[in-house]
């Protein structure tokens, strides 16, 4: 339906981490903020200040089972996949055609000289992969995963995580797919309303020698912006773990009980051959059997009566018409009797009713009925015969085993970033897979928390100040632009009912509350003015008084949206001239 702007306008108005293994928010030891950043500023509008001279990027002097810089030689290292994609139970086939690319970033490019590995198609599937120099075996070791991961146009729908491949003879490196085996899936994955820091591990049952994936539950959120963020995976060989973003732990406990499916299945299980007997009752309460209905009740008397002590006011007018042709209003001048019919003034609500009880004839009112008592049911009662919630015999479990060493993870060969993407130019960098979480924090240190707070910078420069308009519609308020108010609301209500009303429903809740309430108010009028009955004279007021202003509200917002649209129809002609000369 097609809402009426001013009306639209009027309504809208009137409804109208705890700190991890790197010390401190930002990973510098002994300093509480990141270099370059207002410090009088909370922590939630950090301003940052871009440097004079922008730092340069020096290769770590840092050793480890894989560090990956993206220096010279990376090429020899990586290699992409020209495999298919497994679509098993699919008749599409899809290929690995997306390109990559090693470049310095386009996008706030906060240390000269680095260079990141770029997936550079958009809706393309990517895939490429380095194997490590020799396999990763982290039983009975610290694991330490750390990479940083810069999403230079955004991420609508797409993945940004690595995979952590088992170490197999049949680990090739052009055959790389969703198919090849991994040990551990870690890093930021988004589409739509899904947002998450994915934490996956493929775990080998010691009975039957399969692998199952155990999700970890109730991830963390990943940073959906065009900077740089570090992501970090620390797994204890006791079998806790910590995920951190940017230094700060953003989910921690155990491999044991945060995974889904569990790690070790229950030791015991339901019966699936036990069965409910059919005498079995569990119904708790039941309707009681010996009660009757009382001789007295009865089930006809009506829930209203008419008073019949009622007496009409002294006031009232019955022969004044509750409503009246407005006196103010004008036949339009372009009103056509012939084409258009005679002009009738609408009607308004008697004004000589406002100020006694009433007016047109007057009836008894209705109170409610005191012998009223609806139909009889006869009350609850314990079921003498109740038995309990039935549930089935438990049995050992036969597939039960215990794994106390989950952290034990297969050794690794190689790692690879297997993605889909709507977005291009999804970056990577700064690669740590090891054991030492010093040697992982002092990497972050010489280079993410001296390109973070310059991008930040960057990133800052380019944003409209303060005084400029919401960044979105959800931050619109009405007084403060009636027009962008409705224009936005409405714009975005459309196009989101357009494809999804109950998503339009959801995130623009103002305008079905508005026609909701336009209707209500309708409805509302209508029933006080052409009651003929005893409405209070108060009420009639009321209702006189919200036409009123309903009808000033309606005027200046039509004002405003019509303001609103000469601006933009002026602001399109600029854009037009521009264009032609």
């Amino acid at each position: 339906m097609h809402l009426n702007s001013a009306v639209a306008a009027a309504l809208l108005a009137s409804s109208a981490q705890a700190h991890g293994f790197h010390g401190n928010p930002h990973g510098f030891p002994g300093q509480d903020s990141v270099p370059g950043a207002d410090a009088s500023s909370s922590t939630a509008s950090v301003s940052y200040t871009v440097p004079a001279e922008l730092p340069t990027f020096t290769p770590s002097a840092l050793k480890a089972p894989f560090l990956e810089q993206f220096t010279s030689g990376w090429e020899s290292r990586w290699k992409a996949s020209h495999a298919k994609k497994d679509t098993q139970g699919s008749e599409e086939e899809w290929a690995y055609v997306g390109e990559w690319a090693v470049e310095e970033p386009s996008v706030y490019n906060g240390l000269v000289g680095s260079k990141n590995l770029v997936a550079k198609n958009a809706a393309a599937h990517h895939a490429i992969s380095a194997k490590f120099p020799k396999k990763i075996d982290p039983k009975g070791k610290t694991l330490v995963v750390q990479y940083e991961v810069k999403l230079q146009k955004g991420l609508e729908c797409g993945g940004a995580y690595m995979k952590l491949l088992r170490d197999t003879k049949a680990l090739h490196q052009e055959e790389f797919s969703n198919a090849s085996p991994y040990v551990i899936m870690f890093g930021p994955d988004k589409c739509g309303h899904t947002n998450k820091v994915h934490f996956i591990f493929n775990h080998k049952n010691p009975k039957t020698g399969e692998y199952e994936e155990k999700h970890l539950l109730a991830p963390a959120q990943a940073e959906i912006d065009k900077v740089s963020h570090l992501y970090t995976l620390v797994v204890q060989p006791n079998n806790t773990f910590t995920i951190q973003k940017d230094g700060d732990t953003v989910r921690e406990g155990s491999l044991l009980d945060q995974f889904s499916p569990a790690v070790n299945p229950d030791k015991e299980i339901d019966d699936p051959k036990d069965t409910k007997p059919e005498d079995w009752v569990d119904e708790a309460r039941i309707p009681d059997p010996e009660a009757t209905k009382p001789e007295d009740w009865d089930e006809d008397a009506p829930f209203e009566i008419v008073d019949e002590d009622a007496t009409k006011p002294e006031d009232w007018l019955e022969d004044e018409a509750t409503t009246v042709p407005d006196p103010e209003a004008q036949k339009p001048e372009d009103w056509d009797d012939e084409e258009d019919g005679d002009w009738v003034a609408p009607m308004v609500p008697n004004p000589k009713c406002a100020e006694v009880s009433g007016c047109g004839p007057w009836t008894k009112p209705m109170i409610s009925n005191p012998d009223y008592k609806g139909p009889w049911t006869a009350p609850y009662i314990d079921n003498p015969a109740y038995k309990g919630v039935w549930a089935p015999r438990k049995i050992a479990n036969p597939d039960y085993f215990e794994d106390k060493t989950p952290a034990n993870f297969e050794p690794m060969g190689a790692i690879g970033f297997e993605l889909w993407t709507m977005q291009a130019d999804v970056s990577f960098d700064n690669i740590y897979i090891g054991h030492s979480i010093d040697d992982a924090k002092k990497l972050a240190d010489e280079t993410f928390f001296v390109k973070f707070p310059v991008e930040k910078a960057l990133e800052q420069a380019e944003k409209p100040k303060e005084s400029a308009k919401p960044s979105s519609p959800s931050d619109l308020k009405f007084f403060d632009d009636p027009v962008t108010y409705v224009k936005e609301k409405l714009d975005l209500f459309l196009t989101l009912a357009a494809k999804n009303p109950i998503e339009a429903i959801k995130f623009v809740p103002e305008v079905p509350t508005a026609i909701a309430g336009l209707l209500v108010t309708i409805l509302a009028l209508t029933g006080i003015l052409t009651s003929g009955g005893n409405v209070p004279a108060p009420v009639k007021k009321a209702a006189v008084d919200a036409k009123e202003k309903a009808k000033d509200a309606k005027d200046k917002a039509a004002e405003a949206v019509a303001t609103g649209a000469e601006n933009i129809k002026a602001e399109a002609n600029k854009r037009a001239t521009r264009s032609s000369s």
